[in-house]
């Protein structure tokens, strides 16, 4: 496996963090914008689990089994994939910050399974996750803006801490 970790600060809370990544409805796809909506799809949702699939492009995607029953964690593994093995995971633990705000640390542990899945992993790797961190650095973003307008659109039904 493949693996790499990376911390990110944001203006969010953890609640409004924890509630957009548990957020499986239509709206996903407008919360995370490295994810096009052709690229998802939820295949069923539990009180502490969802099994859904995500993608860029393909042959970019991860059919995913969501993990939330761990309170300050969410872990996906992943089940089939267009590029890589079934077994690699993310991990994203979310706290407090000092002064408000939420500290993210992430751990994304991948292998590939076809000649194009092996180099883009080695490149996800080799980068520390460049690409991978931008883009949840730009749903971050968002999420914090939503919530200093006032509308925190990325309410869920598994907002549970």
């Amino acid at each position: 496996m493949a693996r790499f970790e990376f911390d990110i600060r944001t203006d969010a809370p953890p609640e409004a963090i924890r509630s957009a990544l548990l957020d499986f409805s239509e709206r996903r796809p407008e919360l995370w914008p490295g994810l096009p909506p052709a690229q998802y799809e939820v295949y069923e949702v539990g009180d502490t689990w969802a099994e859904i699939r995500e993608g860029y492009r393909v042959p970019i995607w991860w059919r995913e089994r969501y993990d939330w029953s761990v309170p300050g964690r969410i872990e996906w593994t992943a089940v089939d994939s267009g590029f890589g093995t079934p077994g690699g995971y993310v991990v994203w633990e979310i706290e407090p910050a000092e002064g408000g705000g939420s500290r993210h640390h992430i751990i994304w542990d991948r292998e590939g399974k076809s000649v194009f899945g092996k180099l883009f992993v080695a490149m996800m790797v080799l980068t520390r996750g460049v690409a991978i961190r931008r883009s949840l650095e730009m749903g971050l973003a968002r999420i914090a803006a939503t919530r200093a307008r006032g509308g925190d659109r990325s309410a869920s039904s598994h907002s549970d801490c």
